[in-house]
Parts: C-alpha cells; sequence; structure tokens
C-alpha cells in the first residue's frame, strides 16, 4: 500500500515538475501572472508530493533516503526546488524558474529513462550507511547542491541579459529579457547564494569524512566522489576568493557559478555511474 502510494508521489512530483516548468517558460514570453502563479503553485506542489514521497520511502525502508541513486536524486530534486521557491519569494524572481527547473524535471526524465522498478525498490541499507553522520552528510549536501543550482541559474541569466546588452537590442526587442532583473542585482543575488552554499558544502565534506573514518577507517582515501568534491569545493572557494579579494565581478563571476555547478552535477551525478569506487553503492 505505502509502496503503491509513494510511487503515485513519484509521478505527481514528475507531472508538477514538468508543467511547472513549462508554464515558467510561458510566462517568461508573456505577460500573463495568472500564469505565473499557476507556474508557482505547482513548483510548491512538487515540493510537497517529492516530500511525501520521501517520507513514505522513509516510513517503508525503515530508513533515511540514502541507500541507491533513484533516493539521492530525489533528494537532489527537493533540494534544488526548496532552495530556488526561497529564492522566488525573499527577491520576488520568478524568472528565475525558467532556468532553474529544468534541472530537476531532467534529473526526473533520468530517473524515468534509466531506472526500472527493481531500481526504485527500497533497500537494506549498507553496513556503510549506518552512520548519522552520513544523515548530516546528505542534508547539507542537498541544500548545498540546491543552492548552486539556483546560482547557476542566475549565471545564465546574467549571461543572456549582458549578450543583449553588448549586441545593442532596443528595449522592445529584447522579449524575455525585460523580466530579469538588472545585470547588478543578478550579479549580486549569485554571490549571496553561493556564499550561502559554500559553508553546507564544506559541512558536506567535513562530516562526509567522518563518516568514511567511521565506515572505512580512514578519513579520506581520494575516492573519485571525495576528489570531485574537494574539485567542487576549490571552485566555489575561487569564486569567492576572486570576488573578495580581487573584485571579480559580473560576466567572470557568471561563468565560475556555471562551470562549478557543471561541476557539481558530476559530483553527484557523473562520478555515481561513470567512475567506479567507494561510492558505487549510490547507483
Amino acid at each position: 500500500m505505502l509502496e503503491s502510494l509513494e510511487t503515485a508521489m513519484f509521478y505527481s512530483l514528475v507531472v508538477a515538475c514538468t508543467l511547472g516548468m513549462l508554464l515558467y517558460w510561458i510566462w517568461l514570453g508573456s505577460k500573463n501572472e495568472l500564469i505565473g502563479r499557476l507556474a508557482t503553485s505547482l513548483t510548491i506542489i512538487a515540493v510537497i508530493v517529492n516530500t511525501v514521497a520521501i517520507i513514505l520511502r522513509m516510513i517503508t525502508s525503515g530508513h533515511p533516503p540514502l541507500s541507491n541513486g533513484y533516493e539521492f536524486l530525489l533528494t537532489f530534486c527537493l533540494g534544488i526546488m526548496a532552495v530556488y521557491l526561497y529564492a522566488e519569494f525573499r527577491y520576488k524572481l520568478r524568472s528565475l524558474g525558467a532556468f532553474v527547473m529544468p534541472i530537476p524535471f531532467f534529473l526526473l526524465m533520468f530517473i524515468i529513462m534509466s531506472m526500472g522498478p527493481e531500481e526504485r525498490i527500497a533497500q537494506a541499507i549498507p553496513p556503510a550507511l549506518k552512520s548519522q553522520w552520513l544523515t548530516f552528510h546528505v542534508i547539507t549536501a542537498m541544500f548545498a547542491y540546491g543552492a548552486f543550482a539556483v546560482s547557476f541559474g542566475l549565471g545564465i541569466m546574467y549571461l543572456l541579459k549582458l549578450s543583449h546588452e553588448d549586441i545593442g537590442y532596443e528595449s522592445k526587442r529584447q522579449g524575455i529579457v525585460l523580466r530579469f532583473p538588472s545585470l547588478e542585482v543578478l550579479d549580486e543575488l549569485a554571490y549571496k547564494v553561493v556564499g550561502f552554499a559554500f559553508p553546507l558544502l564544506t559541512l558536506c565534506i567535513i562530516t562526509g569524512a567522518i563518516w568514511a573514518d567511521y565506515a572505512w577507517g580512514t578519513y579520506w582515501s581520494w575516492d573519485p566522489k571525495e576528489t570531485w568534491s574537494l574539485i567542487t569545493w576549490i571552485i566555489y572557494a575561487g569564486y569567492l576568493h576572486a570576488r573578495l579579494m580581487y573584485g571579480w565581478k559580473g560576466k567572470r563571476a557568471a561563468w565560475m557559478a556555471v562551470f562549478g555547478f557543471a561541476a557539481v552535477l558530476f559530483t553527484f551525478f557523473g562520478v555515481n555511474y561513470f567512475l567506479p569506487g567507494l561510492h558505487s553503492y549510490a547507483q
């Protein structure tokens, strides 16, 4: 019964996320505020059903959703949408949804296309995962990666708006870019979001190291996941250092936000499927 309800929640999440993404795109190209409110409402619904799906998985499995790739991707989607909604309501930035919501959409499509029903079944938790440190590790990763997804969307918006201004389009020809905030606002918001996410990423790595010592007897083993987590940390540390010490803003900072999230995706997603290591259970 609970398994069937969890499956229903998953597909409800797919529908809400897909429709929300499409409505953000439609709203961005139109002036219909009703469509914009519907897009936001569907994203809220997506967060709710995502949360319910994760809770149901925890009830049926008897442990946090940490045992396979399906569960990790669900938590990733939740982190992205939760941080995005906060940014939308806090900064009145609905246009950001058109650039952030495609990320959970593609993650969900990956689940549907590459994971059969047997791969989504709740499994017994491996011995290496039986630690409270791993729970803290995944929670910090969820919100850090979600915030980095938002900074990615802000970086893309900045680059699009900058390209239109560099070309010198008249206002009436700028289309969707007219709905974007100023370049200065986009740049400052991206910096704030990265500033929020970076300490969480640091905690993610620290708690992961403590868990690794508990599970494998060593804090650091240069496993591919650990290595790419460190690479991601270095990229964002470089972003913050260059901004604070050398005044890097604008285009260079936007590109660093984009490249940083590419590293996030490979760390969270690519390593699990392409580079075998100690974290191979997360497939």
